[in-house]
């Protein structure tokens, strides 16, 4: 009798190990001469590894981690370990629907470095940001809480990319309300920094 075997719609099954990884946690791995494969993070790191001649570097899968905010709502972040060459990515974020959504966290470092000690960095990265909130519900809605607004920029499915979707104390606001949340500042000046994922604030 043949065994069936189901996948959820966000799982994928890596080409290196046969095994079933989430979808958010493999690698289309290739070359349009060669083709491509799909590698979950541990065969794709592995293979990084040997390119590189990185002998000692060790793939590390990490436990979710709840982190509590300034309100006291508990988030759960999921890790995800990439190599690239000269560097390791270390990232953490949310899941929404089986796909990482929400606040999203990245640091970079060595990939000689203890990856638990860039775990610490990182989730100690994570609580300082989670302690500040930069936006406040009002009698007239969402508004910025204290004319400084920290957060990422995204893609915006119903707008085809035309304009951002931004994610701000973790959550989707679009560009039409966070402009009608800027109206409040008709007249003042202001300044826009642009930094990479892997920078803090």
């Amino acid at each position: 009798m043949k065994q069936v075997e189901f996948m959820g719609k966000h799982e994928v099954r890596c080409d290196g190990c046969g095994q079933i990884a989430a979808s958010y946690d493999t690698v289309s791995y290739g070359s349009i001469e060669r083709g491509y494969r799909q590698l979950c993070s541990q065969c794709f790191n592995q293979d990084v590894a040997k390119l590189g001649g990185l002998d000692k570097f060790e793939h590390a899968k990490f436990a979710p981690v709840g982190l509590v905010d300034c309100d006291g709502e508990v988030h759960e972040f999921h890790f995800r370990t990439h190599l690239f060459g000269p560097g390791v990515a270390l990232d953490a974020f949310e899941l929404r629907d089986g796909e990482p959504s929400g606040y999203r966290f990245q640091i970079i470092g060595d990939p000689e470095d203890d990856l638990l000690v860039l775990l610490g960095r990182l989730i100690e990265r994570i609580r300082r940001a989670l302690s500040a909130k930069y936006l406040t519900n009002s009698e007239f809605g969402l508004q910025i809480a204290d004319r400084v607004v920290r957060g990422r920029i995204e893609w915006d499915d119903s707008e085809d990319g035309h304009v951002p979707v931004l994610v701000i104390d973790g959550r989707e606001i679009t560009w039409k309300d966070f402009g009608r949340m800027l109206m409040s500042f008709e007249g003042w000046q202001f300044q826009l920094n642009i930094r990479d994922k892997s920078e803090e604030f």
